[in-house]
């Protein structure tokens, strides 16, 4: 872990990436952070140890560049760092829909490239991290990617041709667990109870459900099942669940997100 890694464009979720790495055992001297405010640079520096850079001195300086702009900002980021990156630097991406091959028409030709989809659970080390290498990016590449990712969650490899359904689902994932905890907090009010009360039994419901799907080894229709009895109160909420087309609405809330994200790898903004 002697090797410098940069993180431009630390958001929350670079943050997140920094803080994980330092506890999986880096030096935060050895770790490198770039921000658009200088403010937010010096916050890094005093919370993490870090040490602030321009994205210039970044791409001189780092063994590892991690890439965590915005979709739209990340060709203006690349022409800025093309200059000054040897075909020897891993550049890993964090951006949505942007396909390896971006970076690689970018970059000094040869240049290692592995795009990572990540989600938001990593601000509390459970993210999901999703993996594929670029044209030049070695089996050592990915491993590097996965022990850097691998310090705020899970990491799976895919072909990159089966990010964008990642994307939809794991990347975008959690805002859906959200969107349902919402949906099932205001029912509670409705059925009567407070909303602090609600969403307490929504959460630990939510919590335990999902420690079961990765600890059972059963899928999730048989845990279904055991939950619901003949004539009994789950399965009369199933059949409403079906008589609105929930599953359905679901499927097409997942293609509409794989949609979104192939078009942002075609530069539709």
């Amino acid at each position: 872990m002697s090797q410098k890694v940069a993180v431009l464009g630390t958001g929350k979720i670079g943050e997140a990436l920094l803080s994980g790495m330092i506890r999986g055992g880096w030096t935060p001297a050895d770790l490198l952070v770039t921000a658009r405010r200088p403010e937010r640079a010096e916050e890094l520096r005093a919370r993490h140890g870090v040490t602030p850079v321009t994205n210039t001195e970044a791409a001189k300086n780092a063994d590892t560049l991690i890439l965590t702009v915005k979709p739209q900002d990340m060709g203006t980021l690349l022409d800025e760092l093309a200059p000054h990156v040897p075909a020897d630097r891993l550049v890993i991406s964090g951006a949505a829909g942007i396909p390896t091959s971006f970076f690689e028409e970018r970059l000094a030709p040869g240049t290692p490239v592995v795009r990572v989809m990540t989600n938001t659970p990593a601000l509390v080390d459970e993210a999901m991290s999703v993996i594929s290498a670029g044209t030049h990016a070695s089996a050592g590449h990915l491993a590097h990617a996965e022990e850097i990712f691998g310090a705020v969650g899970k990491t799976l490899r895919v072909p990159e041709s089966q990010q964008d359904a990642c994307t939809a689902l794991s990347g975008s994932g959690p805002a859906y667990f959200f969107y349902l905890v919402e949906a099932m907090t205001d029912a509670g009010i409705l059925l009567g109870l407070p909303r602090d009360k609600a969403h307490e039994l929504i959460v630990q419901s939510a919590i335990g459900a999902a420690v079961m799907l990765r600890d059972s080894g059963e899928p999730p229709v048989k845990l279904r099942e055991n939950v619901t009895s003949p004539a009994g109160t789950t399965i009369n909420a199933i059949r409403e669940l079906e008589n609105h087309g929930v599953r359905a609405a679901l499927i097409a809330a997942l293609e509409a997100a794989r949609d979104r994200s192939r078009e942002l790898a075609s530069g539709n903004n």
